[in-house]
């Protein structure tokens, strides 16, 4: 897979450590490293509380000279946006690299949003790969990058690339470097003092950056003499869509492929030249779009998203590149069936979850106006039918702050549901604003003891310690309770919850079962 490319690609760099936090489609680049990690006693790989504890602790090997990945989701960008922002301007010693896999289409995510603006608003080096063997490669050289240039490198997957599968050919591995602690501290240390300085040094570094883009054979430019009305841009995987439908033109037009970034502008403007128009194919938002309409000239038309040309939503496909380039739509056979059910996902058989909402629903059964505030897991499906327990979800750790502000309006009973990875994941801060009001707001931390919903991989704390961080923060142990969540225990819960809704301060309730594809998978592991 795309995913498992980029992890040989690192190992094969000579790669320390590895942080991540399970996000789909990123997971599966941490997987590999865990086994690889696992069989051959090396490199350091560990699931992290969230996407900035990992971001910190990579900075922190690259800081003693020796080479880190972190890999997360987009959206997991989001809460590591501090430290990765941040690192661009602190003098990079270690190869760094940040591994993230965007979500086109929303496949498992709230948005589509596009790394690539991340990359360009820190002002560092992105690599975008094709296909599978330059996400091998481009893992490598961006580790070079990266210590050449003292910046973190990003390398940036899609949802296709992450899952797709191919031969990959790898070349020889490199050694660990050697452990060499950064000689200068304040190259390290973003007192305004320093950081003027070292911000001044990354601005002075962009036309080298934009140099590296001109002369990297990943951005590929190919003029032709026979077709001087339409030039295509593509970027990472939209390269594969375009030479599918390519057979089909009339005639082969000028092309520039863009893999790695700052946009190399010199070939943009080079194509533009044997062009009336030009065409842009990238997934994700209209980056390079946006872009060109300040590199070139006014007359020239540049079409893309933003013009109506391709989709703005959703993933790029081969049939959307079709019409862009003005070619017949393909006959689709769709085979004659009766009219089917929906069948949306739903929570496991014997999910714990289940028992939680059953008991959580009763409990608020007597209320005429409540609101339960929900988080990102598989708990998500909490939402749909038969359950319909939960009436929001925004991002990780939302739940609890939502509750605090319906609660803080004036709204009761409100309830914070959220799984006990998300909860130290982003719930132990806003719960820590929740006890200091003594909100008026029931939180439910639904512990199945497991990530869930990326594949049931550990939580990097245990069960039992949940309850005593909860009472640490200053919950009153007279309103925090752990509940077994199974059937039986369904009214037990429901009891529980509801003489909670009706105290007017904050309670916290812990139902706990291990997840059945835990089980499933702490098994097979104890066998392996």
């Amino acid at each position: 897979m795309g995913d498992e490319a980029v992890a040989l690609g690192a190992v094969h760099a000579g790669l320390t450590a590895a942080y991540a936090y399970p996000g789909t489609p990123a997971t599966e680049t941490f997987e590999f490293l865990l086994g690889y990690s696992k069989r051959h006693g090396h490199p350091v790989a560990s699931w992290c509380a969230n996407e900035k504890t990992a971001y910190e602790q990579a900075l922190g090997v690259s800081m003693v000279g020796r080479r880190s990945l972190v890999v997360m989701k987009h959206v997991g960008l989001n809460v590591a946006a501090d430290p990765f922002i941040n690192s661009a301007i602190v003098s990079v010693h270690g190869g760094l690299v940040l591994a993230v896999a965007d979500d086109p289409g929303m496949h498992s995510s709230q948005n589509e949003q596009d790394s690539r603006f991340y990359a360009d608003f820190a002002r560092i080096v992105c690599f975008e790969p094709a296909d599978q063997q330059e996400a091998y490669e481009m893992t490598r050289q961006a580790f070079e990058v990266s210590e050449r240039y003292e910046i973190p490198v990003m390398l940036r997957l899609v949802t296709r690339l992450a899952h797709s599968r191919s031969i990959v050919y790898a070349y020889q591995e490199e050694a660990e470097k050697p452990l060499d602690k950064a000689r200068d501290p304040a190259s390290w240390t973003l007192l305004p003092s320093h950081a003027r300085g070292l911000w001044r040094r990354l601005l002075e570094v962009q036309p080298e950056l934009v140099a590296l883009a001109e002369e990297s054979p990943h951005n590929r430019l190919t003029l032709s003499d026979h077709d001087r009305g339409l030039g295509i841009i593509t970027t990472g995987i939209a390269r594969g869509y375009f030479l599918e439908n390519l057979p089909e033109l009339d005639s082969s037009p000028s092309h520039l492929h863009i893999g790695v970034y700052p946009i190399p502008v010199a070939k943009v403007r080079a194509l533009a030249e044997q062009c009336d128009r030009i065409l842009v194919l990238e997934e994700g938002y209209p980056l390079v779009e946006r872009q060109l309409r300040g590199l070139l000239p006014t007359p020239l038309l540049v079409q893309g998203k933003e013009s109506g040309d391709v989709p703005l939503a959703g993933e790029l496909t081969p049939d959307a590149v079709r019409q862009a380039l003005g070619l017949p739509c393909r006959p689709i056979s769709v085979p004659a069936v009766e009219d089917l059910p929906p069948r949306p996902p739903q929570l496991c058989p014997g999910c714990p979850h289940r028992d939680s909402y059953n008991a959580l629903n009763e409990a608020l059964g007597d209320y005429e106006l409540s609101i339960v505030n929900a988080d990102i897991g598989c708990y998500t499906l909490g939402a749909a039918p038969p359950f319909q327990a939960i009436e929001s979800c925004v991002c990780m750790g939302a739940a609890i702050g939502m509750a605090k502000g319906a609660a803080d309006a004036g709204l009761h009973p409100v309830v914070a549901v959220i799984g006990d990875s998300t909860f130290l994941h982003s719930g132990v801060t806003p719960l820590m604003d929740a006890v200091a009001a003594d909100c008026d707001m029931t939180l439910m931390i639904l512990d199945n003891e497991a990530i869930g919903m990326t594949g049931a991989q550990h939580t990097v704390l245990s069960s039992s310690r949940l309850e005593p961080l909860v009472l640490g923060l200053g919950v009153d142990p007279d309103h925090c309770h752990v509940v077994e969540a199974r059937p039986a225990n369904v009214q037990k819960l429901a009891d529980v919850l509801r003489h909670e809704l009706e105290h007017h301060g904050l309670s916290v309730v812990i139902p706990v079962r291990e997840c059945i594809e835990h089980v499933k998978r702490r098994r097979k592991e104890a066998k392996a």
